[in-house]
């Protein structure tokens, strides 16, 4: 209801002022002059609120652009060159000029249209993923920490020791376990050991 009665409002506003400028003692609009009686280089914020924020001041530099109401000379001379221009064709060249620009408009937007067809499929096979991040880490987990690898070794691998040597096996699986411990004036419990395996002190003669 209230939009009813505002619209009303206005409805009977306008028609008021229609009577009013189809009276035959109101004068042309057309004839009046509009001329700014207050000019100020400073910012008005009424102007700004009217003008939703376009014109800040109302100087002498945006008068003449504001309250224009013929184009520029310039601009007026290139409007009658062109409306000669066109007169001087007939309406048959029009209508194939007409024909070649809309020709040349769609074939603009086909190159267009399929250069962006190409542009989101080349984006879409760039996203599309190439590798399971489930294998790739697997196979991280198995270099850096041995996840998943087994501890059997093949047959065949490693160096060929005899079968009469009970240590050996230890001493080849654990070489690179190797400790470093004092040699000399150590007691006999702190000889160095290899792979666990005792080793006997200088000078005298020892067994593997």
């Amino acid at each position: 209801p209230s939009v009813l009665d505002s619209f009303a409002l206005l409805s009977g506003q306008l028609n008021t002022l229609n009577k009013v400028l189809k009276h035959e003692k109101t004068p042309l609009l057309r004839n009046q002059v509009i001329i700014p009686l207050v000019l100020s280089p400073d910012r008005d914020e009424e102007i700004m609120r009217q003008t939703e924020g376009r014109v800040p001041v109302f100087s002498h530099e945006v008068v003449p652009d504001h309250l224009r109401t013929k184009p520029d000379p310039e601009v007026e001379e290139q409007e009658k060159q062109l409306i000669t221009d066109a007169a001087r064709i007939s309406p048959d060249a029009a209508q194939k000029q007409i024909q070649s620009l809309n020709k040349m408009c769609s074939n603009l937007l086909e190159k267009i249209s399929k250069e962006e067809r190409e542009s989101e499929s080349g984006g879409l096979r760039q996203n599309k993923q190439t590798f399971n991040p489930a294998d790739t880490n697997a196979l991280v987990a198995a270099v850096a920490f041995g996840k998943g690898l087994s501890n059997r070794r093949p047959p065949g691998s490693g160096a060929s020791v005899p079968s009469g040597q009970p240590g050996a096996g230890a001493i080849i699986a654990g070489a690179s376990g190797m400790q470093q411990v004092p040699m000399a004036g150590a007691p006999a419990q702190q000889q160095p050991m290899l792979a666990g395996v005792q080793m006997a002190p200088a000078g005298q003669p020892g067994k593997v």
